[in-house]
């Protein structure tokens, strides 16, 4: 399958070699969600994905309005955040898009800089620069509308030695399910409406300073039934990769289309989470109940031997494991990669998760496009949403 990949032989230090890369980026902070109930759904992320508790704000630490349960695994640290009474602003963006994710906090060595950077090139203004502090020190966090409602907050944490941030509490439980393997997020997806894609490419060239080193059209991303275009955002150093899809004219309802639907606006519409061991993994998750998409057909995993020679790999794995679990595998001219996704993890069909393995490989798996769009489809009809 042909991708348009830019300068894929270089790598991305080479497409921003000599330009001024004005919005430096440490990685991801944290992630957040507005959940219906964010007791239960820490319960379900520590039990199903294997998450710690790290922290807590709420009625107890004397916030009034909302609690917020802060969970992490290796690098990768999600909050879920519910609001406690019928005033809080938290309830407009449930009742309208369900849970999902409100931020994407980006880890920074200076927030005012970035706030200042991001806002002259014209992005829209959520939070002003602001320091919060208490006995471990102080953080400085700044946040711009990104599209939809969704935010991207600017975390500076240098002068910060406490567990997560100014407000929140160290939180322990009795109960702590052991880790399934991730290790830190790899990329996330945006889902934005018709015709809107690169609006916001242009958006994340020109606000965020990202490059758009991978494009999909329809007719590299479609099935029978369905189609959507694909652009990956990438910003300097490669640590922080935001593709962002739009549906296509099909037959049928694309996968985009039912989640703007259901979501009602533009939003996050996957992480993908990574692991080092992603037979374990799954299996782990499997066993407590995570849901994924169904397996591929027999002859998906008997073409994987042809597709691998192509580029000159050798797969360590046990393919009938992989088959097994439903785990699909791509390559391209570095390696190949592993990856699965789950079904919705709430009623709406919206927020899923991709659990990635890279080896090697810096794509996002082209050649499993087709077959799981197919398997994104059987679950759309049974939803009647297809």
């Amino acid at each position: 399958m042909s991708t348009n990949l830019q300068n894929t032989e270089y790598g991305l230090e080479k497409i921003f070699e000599g330009a001024e890369d004005f919005l430096p980026l440490l990685g991801t902070d944290y992630v957040e969600f507005y959940v219906g109930n964010a007791k239960q759904a820490a319960h379900y992320y520590k039990t199903a994905f294997g998450f710690q508790n790290l922290a807590y704000a709420g009625l107890e630490t004397g916030i009034r309005d909302r609690a917020s349960y802060v969970l992490v695994q290796d690098k990768i640290r999600l909050v879920l955040t519910t609001p406690l009474n019928s005033e809080s602003k938290i309830n407009e963006h449930i009742v309208k898009h369900g849970d999902g994710v409100k931020i994407i906090a980006l880890w920074v060595d200076d927030a005012r800089s970035a706030f200042e950077e991001t806002t002259k090139r014209g992005a829209k203004v959520y939070m002003e620069p602001t320091v919060e502090s208490d006995e471990h020190g102080e953080v400085v966090r700044a946040g711009i509308y990104t599209y939809g409602e969704t935010v991207h907050m600017f975390v500076e944490r240098k002068n910060y030695h406490g567990k997560f941030l100014p407000g929140y509490v160290e939180h322990h439980s009795d109960y702590n399910p052991e880790p399934v393997g991730l290790k830190f997020i790899d990329h996330m997806v945006g889902n934005v409406g018709w015709n809107e894609m690169n609006t916001w490419v242009k958006w994340y060239e020109d606000v965020m300073g990202f490059v758009n080193f991978l494009s999909f059209d329809d007719k590299q991303i479609h099935t029978e039934y369905s189609a959507l275009m694909s652009k990956v955002m990438a910003n300097g150093n490669g640590r922080v990769k935001f593709p962002i899809n739009e549906p296509a004219e099909g037959k049928k309802k694309s996968q985009i289309e039912e989640y703007i639907d259901f979501y009602e606006g533009p939003g996050v519409q996957h992480l993908a989470v990574a692991t080092n061991d992603i037979i374990h993994t799954v299996t782990e998750m499997r066993k407590r109940g995570v849901e994924f998409l169904s397996h591929p057909p027999e002859e998906y995993y008997r073409a994987v031997p042809a597709r691998l020679q192509e580029f000159h790999h050798e797969m360590k794995e046990d393919i009938e494991k992989l088959a097994k679990l439903g785990i699909m595998i791509d390559a391209d001219e570095e390696g190949y990669l592993l990856q699965i996704f789950t079904k919705p993890v709430q009623d709406r069909p919206t927020l899923f998760f991709e659990i990635i393995q890279r080896m090697g490989a810096r794509g996002f798996g082209a050649g499993n496009f087709k077959a799981l769009f197919e398997s994104i489809e059987r679950e759309q009809a049974k939803r009647g949403t297809l």
